[in-house]
């Protein structure tokens, strides 16, 4: 079942367009590995699906919301945010414990102590890090840090998660806890995931379906298996190769 969906998306700034996706798909429940090389409007993919980039064009179906990229309101806009999460590739941590990072979205919902404690604590559970929910988040190490951003989103219980680059720069232990949390939530709670990822390895451990951007463009979306095995474009033939495209 396809849940996420985006027509005659559009977004350019001045009059350099910076990404072009006439038609993407995304199924419920699955894992999406969205790669390319730099520039190519990745981290822009996202921040338009959460919302956060206005485009020239657009229009976004949302499981039961239907929505005009370019010319909605606030109220139109939060009824979806409020069902997906973006983790940043550089997490902000508020000058709060680890517990209140964690806990601040529900707060936000206006949810009860007692559950904001239970949902917190299974969260930071799940990133290894319910040991030092009293420590200053901005003490952390990098990869803490990652990780605590990542329960942040997860307490949320989001029906979309879009990662950009979250193991960017880490070392490969904290790399297997946030791979091992990204697999268990979906295969779980059924969440839908959109992760931008440089490390092609990752996106064959992890992904369902991959999507290939290149200078703006959509050049290429399949099943992980397809993607990988039987590129169809010579673009994605030359990125899977390690060969320099242009």
């Amino acid at each position: 079942m396809t849940g996420l969906r985006i027509h005659h998306l559009l977004v350019s700034a001045g009059n350099r367009e910076i990404l072009r996706i006439e038609q993407a798909a995304f199924a419920t429940g699955r894992i999406h590995a969205v790669v390319g090389p730099s520039g190519a409007g990745k981290s822009t993919l996202l921040r338009a699906i959460n919302l956060l980039e206005r485009p020239v064009t657009g229009h976004l179906y949302f499981w039961e919301h239907e929505l005009s990229l370019a010319a909605h309101s606030a109220a139109q806009a939060l009824a979806i945010q409020r069902q997906m999460v973006l983790v940043a590739q550089q997490p902000v941590m508020f000058q709060a414990t680890v517990f209140d990072n964690v806990a601040l979205g529900l707060r936000y919902r206006k949810i009860d102590k007692q559950t904001i404690a239970a949902k917190v604590t299974r969260a930071l559970e799940r990133v290894e890090l319910a040991s030092i929910a009293k420590q200053q988040a901005t003490t952390l190490s990098g990869g803490e840090a990652q990780r605590v951003a990542l329960a942040r989103a997860i307490v949320l219980e989001p029906r979309l998660l879009l990662l950009d680059e979250p193991t960017a720069s880490l070392d490969p232990y904290n790399v297997t806890i946030i791979e091992q949390v990204i697999r268990s939530l979906n295969r779980e709670q059924g969440t839908t995931v959109i992760m931008v990822t440089h490390n092609l390895a990752q996106a064959r451990r992890l992904a369902d379906a991959c999507l290939f951007l290149h200078k703006g463009q959509l050049v290429e979306m399949s099943d992980a298996d397809t993607f990988f095995r039987s590129p169809r474009s010579a673009e994605l033939q030359d990125f899977l190769s390690g060969r320099m495209i242009c």
